[in-house]
C-alpha cells in the first residue's frame, strides 16, 4: 500500500479513538466542555512545539487582523464541534455520535451553495437525501420508535457536523494566506484560550495532577489530535485530498468497534446500514469533486 495512504489512514484511526479518552475523563467527573478545555490546551502546546521546531517563520500572524479567521475555526468551530460531540458521547454512544459527526460534509455542501455560490447537483442532492436517510437510521428515526429517540443526543450530534463543517468554510479563507499546519496550530491556540477563563480550577485542578487523568489529558491532546493531524497532512502532501477525504472515513468505523466491543454499547444492524449510508454519501461527494475537477466543471 502507498505509504502516504498509510499515514492518511492511521490519523484518521486516532481520530476515531477520540471517544475512548473522552469516556475515561467522564469517569473523573469532567463535562463535555471541561474536557474540550483540556483537548485544546494538550493540542495547542503541542503543536506549538512541533511548529516551532519545523517551521518557526510560519508561525508569525502577516497581519494582526487575521486573528479573526482563527477566532472562526477555533471558538465558532473548534469549541462547539468538541462540546456537541462530546456531549453527544454523554448522552448516547460513540457509533451513534460518530456517524452524526459525520454529516458534516453534506452540512458543507449547503453552506457552500449559500456562501461560494457552490453549484449544487443532481449528485450532491443525491449525497444529502443518503445522509438524511442514513441519519433518520441511525438515530432511530427509522422505524419510527417515539420511546427509543434522545431528541438531545440529535441535536448535538447534528450540532457537531454544523461546527466540524465550520471548520472547512472558516479555514478556506485562512489557508489562502497560511499553511494548514499554521490554521491548526492557531486554530487550537484560540480555542484554549478562550476555554481558560470558564474551568473551574478551585473545584478540578487537583484532579489534573492525578497519573491516569494526565495520561488521559495528554493522551487526548497528542494521539488523537497533534500526532494524527501532523501525520494526516505529511500523508495528504503526497496524495489527492479527495482521496485521502474517503480514506479518513475509517475514523467512524474504528470509533463504532470501540464502543460495541470496549465500552459495550449497542449498535443494531439497522443502525449499521445508517452508518454505511452516510459514509457513502462522504465518498459520493468527494469522487464527484474529483470528477468535476478533472472535467473542469462546476462543483
Amino acid at each position: 500500500m502507498n505509504r502516504a495512504y498509510v499515514f492518511i489512514i492511521l490519523g484518521a484511526a486516532l481520530w476515531g479513538t477520540i471517544g475512548w479518552y473522552v469516556k475515561h475523563l467522564y469517569d473523573y467527573g469532567f463535562t463535555p466542555m471541561e474536557v474540550v478545555t483540556l483537548r485544546a490546551w494538550s493540542a495547542a502546546l503541542m503543536l506549538i512545539v512541533y511548529q516551532g521546531i519545523v517551521s518557526r517563520k510560519e508561525l508569525k500572524l502577516k497581519n494582526a487582523k487575521d486573528i479573526r479567521y482563527f477566532i472562526g475555526t477555533g471558538i465558532f468551530s473548534i469549541i462547539f464541534f468538541n462540546f456537541c460531540m462530546f456531549k453527544a458521547i454523554e448522552l448516547s454512544t460513540l457509533p451513534v455520535a460518530t456517524a452524526l459527526l459525520y454529516t458534516a460534509p453534506a452540512f458543507v455542501t449547503i453552506i457552500s451553495y449559500f456562501i461560494f455560490k457552490e453549484t449544487l447537483n443532481r449528485v450532491k442532492i443525491s449525497a444529502l437525501v443518503i445522509t438524511l436517510i442514513g441519519t433518520a437510521l441511525v438515530v432511530g428515526l427509522i422505524p419510527f420508535n417515539v420511546n427509543a429517540i434522545n431528541y438531545a443526543s440529535i441535536l448535538f450530534g447534528l450540532g457537531s457536523g454544523i461546527g466540524f463543517a465550520l471548520y472547512t468554510i472558516f479555514s478556506k479563507f485562512a489557508v489562502e494566506k497560511y499553511t494548514s499546519l499554521t490554521v491548526t496550530t492557531y486554530t487550537f491556540v484560540v480555542a484554549a484560550i478562550a476555554l481558560t477563563p470558564f474551568f473551574p480550577y478551585n473545584e478540578k485542578g487537583a484532579l489534573l495532577l492525578e497519573p491516569n487523568v494526565l495520561l488521559f489529558s495528554i493522551g487526548l491532546g497528542f494521539l488523537p489530535t497533534a500526532f494524527a493531524y501532523i501525520i494526516y497532512t505529511y500523508g495528504l502532501k503526497q496524495t489527492e485530498a479527495s482521496k485521502a477525504s474517503i480514506l479518513t472515513t475509517v475514523e467512524p468505523v474504528v470509533a463504532t468497534l470501540i464502543g460495541i466491543f470496549v465500552f459495550q454499547e449497542m449498535f443494531s444492524p439497522l443502525q449499521m446500514v445508517g452508518m454505511a449510508a452516510i459514509i457513502g454519501a462522504v465518498i459520493l461527494i468527494q469522487l464527484n469533486d474529483r470528477i468535476a475537477k478533472t472535467k473542469k466543471l462546476p462543483l
